[in-house]
């Protein structure tokens, strides 16, 4: 019987949970006090009280320890509870995909679209500059913008249903395909230039103008990318001359077989169940356009109304092109018209969270529903909807069990009361050692809170109060600390396994946890170190808003 080498993901986080709380018998318990919610404290002494009002940053003060021993059982529930929110999106994306798939209209999409680019491929210039990776670019650089400019993440999770089978038909790997949306988006996290939620947040907390500095930040988006997507299609590269060199040539074997069972065939339409679905949903688009005749999309920070913005009469115009697509699509077959039905999808769902600040609950609404005209437009029954739905919530179950598991860390560390200690430790180092080593330590700090605080909000309510007053005492400017927060924040999204969404991502690819940490460590590696070297004209060269 062959040995396995690497342990389960379950096994490596269930092994970090245990981790977390031997550390809460060693690190002392702390908190922070700021003079805004010190009447909600007890037993304050003096000397503290005093601190705390005559302070410009948090105070940071022991705490009585709280140690964890049975808890790393219970943390397990408490992570499931914490998470529930993306545990359900996963679960109800599951399903609705479920029965978008089983009408075969996402594998003859991709068929058709493998066709087109190899008709592409006949263009000598095409040729010879490579339309794969002139696909892949494109793909990678639309979900690197959703991130920079709204902060796509969670979103993610939707779309490897869709990316992971089209990378592997164009001859790639399941890695390939989370790379496309998800680490694209999460360079766009990292270089932000607009993303309400990190930068808005933090540079609101620092008290300096918002989106301010955007020029640097647009030049660092251009970089991360490039150094980025540059490393993705070197590795796709290779694995397309040699699919077997895929880390995850195994497990790729899900998908292989998903595509091979797909067929090629086309199904001609399926008459009054098109046409349903298609009066049904013509009819709520009207009448959401009605309601909301006009839709602001935020460039910016939604809560305050900052930064740029565009008022157009957006579900009017979509309801208008559905209408034509609508008819002109279940002219050709049902799957076509389903295709139409997803592209809808996506678009209202761009809509949505840039122009209603839709999150978790809202998207898995939506795709939900997706997933029930897609049935009714194939003629399934309800029953047979209600089958499938539920046989794709199974198959993607695995993926949702594995992200409680992972809030089970946090829950963790937060009851043991270390992350205060563990920043104060850390913010005491950067006393007397230069604006460059200042903003440097900084970067390591967030870096370091980020593998135990993954929400970039989260984690700016929680560090910049401290943060930002501090830089006026080292002599960096606000800026440049937001910055060190905005780089530290994103790139280990994409390895931390406290990550809802990165838990969650692989588990809907079925890539192991080990192997996609020996296939992105090196990269993030790479762009960590890009990061620290971004930072550093920061404080030493005048830039617009710094």
């Amino acid at each position: 019987m062959k040995r396995e080498r690497f342990p389960h993901t379950y096994v490596i986080i269930f092994g970090i949970i245990i981790i977390s709380a031997i550390l809460t018998w060693f690190i002392p318990g702390g908190e922070y006090i700021t003079p805004e919610d010190i009447d909600s404290y007890k037993g304050l002494t003096e000397v503290i009280q005093e601190d705390v009002e005559k302070s410009i940053v948090p105070v940071y003060r022991r705490t009585e320890s709280n140690p964890q021993t049975w808890q790393v059982f219970s943390a397990i529930f408490n992570g499931f509870v914490r998470q529930s929110g993306i545990i359900v999106f996963i679960l109800m994306i599951g399903g609705a995909f479920w029965i978008l798939n089983s009408s075969k209209a996402i594998d003859n999409g991709i068929l058709s679209f493998l066709g087109f680019s190899r008709t592409l491929e006949k263009i000598r210039i095409m040729r010879f500059i490579g339309v794969q990776n002139i696909i892949l670019t494109l793909i990678m650089l639309l979900f690197s913008v959703f991130g920079a400019v709204f902060g796509m993440s969670e979103e993610t999770i939707a779309f490897i249903i869709i990316l992971v089978p089209l990378a592997i038909s164009m001859g790639y790997d399941s890695i390939t395909g989370v790379a496309l949306c998800f680490v694209a988006a999460a360079l766009g996290f990292a270089g932000a230039m607009l993303n309400p939620f990190t930068i808005g947040i933090a540079q609101g907390i620092a008290g300096i103008p918002l989106f301010s500095g955007l020029e640097y930040r647009f030049f660092c988006w251009i970089i991360i990318n490039i150094v980025g997507i540059s490393y993705i299609l070197r590795y796709a590269s290779r694995i397309r001359k040699n699919p077997s060199l895929s880390p995850v040539y195994v497990e790729d074997e899900y998908w292989r077989g998903r595509s091979a069972d797909s067929g090629s065939s086309v199904t001609s339409l399926s008459g009054k169940g098109s046409v349903t679905a298609f009066a049904l949903i013509l009819a709520s688009l009207v009448l959401f356009s009605i309601l909301n005749p006009v839709s602001t999309l935020q460039f910016g920070d939604p809560v305050s109304g900052s930064g740029s913005s565009v008022t157009l009469p957006m579900l009017p115009i979509i309801s208008l092109l559905f209408l034509v697509t609508g008819l002109i699509s279940m002219k050709r077959s049902a799957q076509m018209f389903v295709l139409n039905i997803l592209l809808y999808t996506i678009v209202i769902l761009i809509i949505g969270v840039m122009g209603y600040g839709w999150y978790i609950m809202e998207i898995a609404t939506l795709f939900f529903a997706m997933g029930i005209m897609a049935g009714l437009a194939m003629g399934y029954s309800p029953n047979r909807i209600t089958r499938l739905f539920i046989e794709g919530s199974a198959d993607i179950l695995p993926a949702a069990l594995v992200v409680g598991l992972a809030g089970g860390i946090i829950v963790i560390l937060e009851d043991g009361q270390i992350v205060a200690t563990i920043l104060h430790g850390a913010s005491s180092a950067m006393s007397d050692v230069g604006d460059i080593a200042s903003v440097q330590i900084m970067y390591l700090i967030q870096t370091a809170i980020n593998v135990v605080i993954p929400s970039g909000s989260a984690k700016a309510a929680l560090t910049m109060p401290i943060m930002a007053p501090f830089s006026d005492l080292i002599g960096v400017s606000r800026q440049a600390t937001v910055m060190a927060f905005q780089f530290g924040d994103g790139f280990t999204n994409i390895i931390t396994p406290t990550s809802g969404v990165l838990i969650g991502v692989l588990g809907v690819a079925r890539i192991p946890f080990q192997k996609w940490v020996k296939w992105v460590g090196p990269l993030v590696l790479l762009l960590a170190l890009l990061g620290a070297l971004l930072l550093i004209p920061t404080v030493t060269m005048e830039l617009s808003g710094f």
